[in-house]
């Protein structure tokens, strides 16, 4: 194959996402870009997952892959390793893409392999594609790696998704696959240290990522401890990645402000992470963010503190 049109590797690791599975797999296989292949990581699901994969086993395009469950890294980075592609795209087994996405940001690679391509978002719900609408967003331009975590993170918490981004193989190997201790928020160590191995982000208006929200199932809806320790965990590793890169005046404001948020969620219940963003923020100069509510939590903050509003909120 030309390289103007190389090998895309779509990558899926899969936990008990059978409701949803072959709508994310018929989006990628309709897509107008041919060359692809798709390697599919069923890791160790419970419900009618490994049936539904029996439909794809023979196909020429796919790969399937079955595992014992040791969570979403382990299965991406098992996905990784079985591909063969020059340029890779990681998805969440419940997204959909437009059907020029791949086309579009290989497009704009254009040979590239020391960029990545992003995409155009927004939500639906209910897994009812009317109510998609994009969520646009400042970062959606052509940009250097480093300006684009520092926009997305100025005001709060950014999208970094994982079929947003067509990853070239080499930027890989410099950047190292996903952190097999993570669970929740791991794609935030992941792709920071993809962006800044990277010279160029592309911006690519035409691919649409419909996001899939209000799952209550999904990774990004957990709160155990243990998703909890993961997220001060990817933080950190995240935070020490861009203070590596640049540490200014505008990187450490958005690096607080990330350790800010965690701890708002943290308290009451988990006051050891709360004590360790504490002094996060304290050693990066401070973090003016503002206790992120809406409604009667807002208000009741504004009167009797944040801390004693969650703990009515947790009352109530």
């Amino acid at each position: 194959m030309a390289f103007h049109s190389p090998l895309v590797s779509v990558c899926i690791p899969i936990y008990n996402a059978g409701n949803y599975l072959s709508k994310c797999i018929d989006s990628i296989l309709d897509q107008s870009y041919s060359n692809i292949e798709i390697i599919l990581v069923n890791d160790g699901s419970t419900d009618n997952t490994a049936e539904l994969l029996q439909q794809y086993i023979h196909h020429n395009k796919i790969v399937v892959i079955h595992q014992e469950n040791k969570g979403q890294c382990t299965a991406a980075n098992a996905a990784f390793k079985a591909s063969k592609g020059a340029l890779i795209k990681f998805m969440d087994a419940d997204d959909i893409i437009s059907k020029d996405f791949i086309k579009k940001q290989v497009a704009r690679l254009n040979g590239r392999t020391d960029a990545v391509a992003s995409a155009s978002w927004g939500r639906f719900y209910n897994d009812d594609l009317s109510t998609f609408q994009l969520n646009p967003e400042k970062v959606w331009r052509d940009i250097k790696p480093i300006d684009w975590l520092v926009d997305s993170l100025w005001e709060g918490p950014n999208m970094m998704q994982c079929a947003l981004w067509l990853i070239p193989r080499k930027v890989l190997h410099q950047s190292g696959l996903w952190d097999e201790r993570l669970s929740l928020i791991n794609d935030f160590d992941f792709f920071i240290r993809v962006l800044l191995v990277s010279n160029d982000v592309f911006f690519t208006e035409e691919a649409v990522l419909y996001y899939r929200s209000g799952i209550k199932s999904s990774l990004s809806a957990q709160k155990s401890r243990k998703a909890y320790e993961s997220a001060y965990l990817s933080t950190k590793l995240g935070v020490e990645s861009i203070l590596a890169f640049e540490n200014s005046g505008r990187t450490r404001k958005v690096c607080s402000d990330l350790f800010q948020l965690w701890k708002y969620e943290f308290y009451p219940q988990h006051m050891d992470l709360y004590k360790l963003c504490e002094a996060h923020i304290k050693n990066l100069g401070g973090s003016k963010y503002p206790f992120p509510a809406g409604g009667k939590t807002k208000l009741l903050s504004q009167i009797v503190g944040w801390k004693m509003a969650k703990h009515i909120s947790r009352l109530t």
